[in-house]
């Protein structure tokens, strides 16, 4: 059984969260149905429009933050079951997200401001897989979908045709199908959320879109969120650091080192954290 203090606290936390969330919902809606009303009223064509404008932008804001609130009280049930259960892992975030973009399996990746990988969150083992894929072949739905800042789908022989590399070693694990869609705020994408579906093929766009709007602007960048996905966050701050270590011992560009640590990964079938925490303990040097 979970411990009772920990699963206490984690249930809490998300209940507090999508209470926010809600709240914030029916400030949204509130202010929209004011400029609804105030549309209604206008006295020109461009002052209703400007008012119906204003109001669409706070309709699609209420309909984010009750997408955030559904993703927290999935995770409050997951977090309840687990706390009664026995022996059982700690259920993560990532799953409820999975689900509500209709797939067993999804990763949000957040990158920095030259679009460097830094950080990942997976819902399961397969989908951690194919975004270590993308980190070490530099190639893939999520790379493509912040660089391009833009929705990225593909499936079957266009996967393979479109990145040879990735969509071939992709086919390794099983899937056959993916989805990525950038996560943006005011012009700045932070990252991609990706899901990986061999069944049901690519996540209906509108809901997935809103489930990648609700992860950035009430979880990753809010102050009431968690940037951390309840400790579903594995950043790439080793690797980082091993790349560095080599780039000093080599004299080489650290950019040259991580590529390194990728190409020694890959050729292992390891990943980037094992090689990089074998040269950062002394027990392994490339070069």
């Amino acid at each position: 059984m979970a411990t009772g203090g920990a699963a206490s606290d984690l249930i809490a936390s998300a209940e507090r969260k999508a209470a926010l969330a809600r709240a914030r919902a029916a400030h949204e809606t509130a202010s929209a149905e004011r400029h609804e009303l105030l549309a209604g009223q206008a006295r020109t064509e461009a002052l209703k429009n400007m008012h119906l404008r204003i109001a669409g932008v706070h309709r699609a804001t209420a309909a984010c933050h009750l997408t955030a609130a559904r993703l927290q009280d999935d995770y409050v049930d997951r977090l309840t079951g687990w706390a009664h259960q026995r022996g059982t892992p700690k259920p993560l975030f990532m799953s409820g997200v999975a689900a509500a973009c209709g797939t067993g399996s999804a990763s949000v990746t957040l990158v920095g401001a030259s679009l460097e990988q830094l950080a990942l969150a997976a819902s399961d083992e397969p989908s951690r897989a194919a975004q270590e894929l993308e980190f070490l072949l530099g190639e893939g739905p999520s790379r493509d979908a912040t660089s391009e800042a833009r929705p990225v789908t593909a499936a079957g022989a266009a996967l393979r045709e479109r990145w040879p590399g990735y969509g071939s070693a992709l086919a390794d694990l099983g899937i056959d199908a993916v989805a990525a869609v950038p996560l943006s705020l005011s012009g700045r994408c932070v990252g991609a959320l990706a899901v990986f579906d061999p069944v049901q093929g690519v996540a209906d766009a509108d809901t997935f879109g809103e489930v990648a709007e609700a992860l950035t602007r009430s979880m990753l960048l809010s102050p009431d969120g968690d940037p951390g996905l309840y400790g579903a966050i594995d950043a790439y701050a080793q690797v980082h650091q091993a790349a560095g270590m080599l780039s000093e011992h080599l004299g080489c560009p650290v950019g040259d080192a991580l590529e390194l640590i990728k190409a020694r990964a890959f050729a292992e079938s390891d990943s980037a954290h094992s090689v990089a925490e074998r040269i950062i303990r002394g027990e392994l040097r490339l070069g």
